[in-house]
């Protein structure tokens, strides 16, 4: 079965996947990364997951913005996915999510100053 590792001790993570839950509960797994169980998951760390989500597709992680595509894609936003997917505007939203990761990575216990 398909895992989004997602990291639930960011406040809008949580809102998304809480959003997106009952969309995505029956093509893939919700996995809380920021739980004190949780140590990494088929040779990836909980630090490597959490500097950016990871989507495990049966075989092998998506990562990144083709983590995020992914899962939208799955929640039903085949439209915005298509658009986001077109060369220019896919290449804006790799630059974004890489910027957005890099400054999630600086927060701290749900305190997250973008």
């Amino acid at each position: 079965m398909k895992k989004l590792f997602y990291d639930g001790s960011c406040k809008l993570c949580q809102r998304e996947i809480g959003a997106l839950a009952p969309k995505l509960s029956p093509h893939l797994q919700l996995v809380d990364i920021s739980t004190d169980g949780f140590s990494g998951f088929a040779g990836v760390s909980k630090g490597a997951m959490m500097r950016q989500i990871h989507l495990w597709d049966q075989d092998h992680f998506i990562i990144g913005i083709d983590a995020s595509l992914h899962y939208w894609q799955l929640a039903g936003y085949r439209k915005l996915v298509a658009f986001l997917r077109l060369p220019p505007c896919y290449w804006l939203a790799s630059k974004a999510y890489a910027l957005w990761a890099r400054k999630r990575a600086n927060c701290t216990e749900g305190d997250c100053t973008l």
